[in-house]
């Protein structure tokens, strides 16, 4: 792979942090691990300054922290940090769902409705992390529809923070399934603009992603 060759100088970093963040996200860089720069320029033949930028770019989203003379590590986040996280994210969909449900247009409903279409092609062909992706722009994109920028941002930020916990309970055949149908009933809540179904449908499914999500990180269900 030669990124300087196929990307642009100013999209380079962007895709370098994408590069790292799924990597992180679907465990193959553990929490605590030290990123080895020189292995990674090598591997993504890119130079020191994309791959620097990218790790500002991850830093920023919580996934790695850069220490002074000693680079970028992953971040590592206790079950009870992500418990309390997700706490926040049921808080800040509540609020979102019944103006989601007021002031969401019908061409952003139908955008959803397709990015829910794709998801379901992408669980029926077993690619997860291309699920992941799609799910997670489905939620923001929900609560996006609220019409309130300070609320998206909030929401962008703690959910990049705690992404790889939310990808591990996906792993589990059963919870995937579910997950699936889930977003069923939320889209159909939504289509219907029924805020407060819509509100008690999400606290459920990150209720229940997170019980799973609980079981893997505590050893209780084996990837």
């Amino acid at each position: 792979m030669d990124i300087e060759k196929q990307w642009p100088r100013g999209q380079r970093a962007a895709f370098v942090a994408n590069f790292i963040r799924d990597q992180i996200v679907s465990g193959e860089l553990a929490a605590s691990t030290r990123i080895n720069e020189r292995v990674l320029t090598e591997q993504l033949g890119v130079s020191r300054t994309p791959l620097r930028e990218a790790f500002k770019i991850l830093e920023s989203e919580g996934l790695l922290t850069i220490e002074p003379n000693r680079g970028a590590m992953v971040t590592a986040i206790s079950p009870q940090e992500v418990e309390l996280a997700i706490e926040v994210l049921i808080a800040l969909e509540s609020v979102a769902a019944e103006r989601a449900c007021k002031h969401a247009t019908d061409a952003q409903i139908d955008e959803i409705q397709a990015l829910h279409d794709e998801m379901v092609g992408a669980w029926k062909a077993g690619a997860l992390m291309r699920y992941f992706h799609i799910n997670q722009t489905i939620h923001q994109k929900i609560v996006d529809c609220a019409a309130n920028p300070t609320l998206s941002r909030l929401y962008m930020a703690e959910s990049q923070r705690i992404r790889r916990f939310r990808y591990a309970g996906n792993q589990i055949s059963d919870r995937w399934a579910r997950a699936v149908y889930e977003h069923e009933q939320i889209l159909d809540a939504l289509r219907h603009r029924q805020g407060a179904l819509l509100r008690e449908v999400l606290r459920s499914h990150h209720l229940s992603g997170w019980r799973t999500t609980r079981a893997v990180l505590e050893g209780e269900i084996r990837l």
